[in-house]
């Protein structure tokens, strides 16, 4: 796919060139096309060559980036391909950039797959947030799980202070027979109360 501008200074006849490759690929039972090379041409000569990362798409889709380029700032997804050739004196960058080699109908792109990265700083942010308030449930129910039971900690003890003991001389008796109707029952003379502990 070449883009033709024509003489532009000193440059004669610049071109630019992209090379696309199409593969089909078992795993997602589909043609992919991936953009291979980036070349400049000036003066009916190639003078710069930088390889392509990470520029591909369905080969029914377009692909389309906000920026395509050979600076770091831009994630450099085009490198130059050598030291030795003229490459590292240029910078190249696309702005809005959208390419699609094959299956273009009426003269549209087709359905664009982004470059947007699936980890970006919105979404990091968020995972980070999910872990957290993961992290602080796990604790609840760790602790609901480890309450310790109100039926099972507690101690009766006698209260000498609420409930005076009716016979001085009975300390050691807890109970005192009735009588009625010939049958014979028990007082309990030491009243009790419990203390829960938690």
């Amino acid at each position: 796919l070449s883009l033709k501008f024509g003489d532009i200074g000193n440059l004669k006849g610049l071109v630019i060139r992209l090379l696309l490759t199409t593969t089909y690929y078992q795993l997602s039972v589909r043609n992919w096309f991936s953009l291979h090379r980036l070349q400049l041409l000036y003066n009916h000569s190639i003078q710069a060559t930088f390889n392509a990362t990470r520029i591909y798409a369905p080969s029914s889709y377009s692909y389309h980036c906000e920026h395509v380029s050979s600076l770091q700032r831009y994630d450099a997804l085009l490198i130059p391909s050598s030291a030795n050739d003229l490459s590292k004196l240029w910078e190249v960058t696309f702005i809005d950039f959208q390419i699609q080699g094959f299956n273009i109908q009426e003269g549209h792109f087709a359905y664009a797959k982004d470059c947007a990265s699936f980890f970006s700083p919105a979404i990091l942010m968020g995972l980070v947030m999910s872990l957290i308030l993961l992290l602080v449930l796990a604790y609840a129910l760790h602790m609901l799980i480890h309450l310790k039971s109100l039926d099972r900690h507690y101690e009766c003890k006698a209260s000498p202070t609420y409930f005076a003991q009716v016979k001085d001389n009975d300390i050691g008796d807890e109970k005192e027979p009735l009588r009625s109707n010939g049958n014979e029952s028990y007082e309990l003379r030491n009243q009790q109360f419990c203390k829960i502990y938690i």
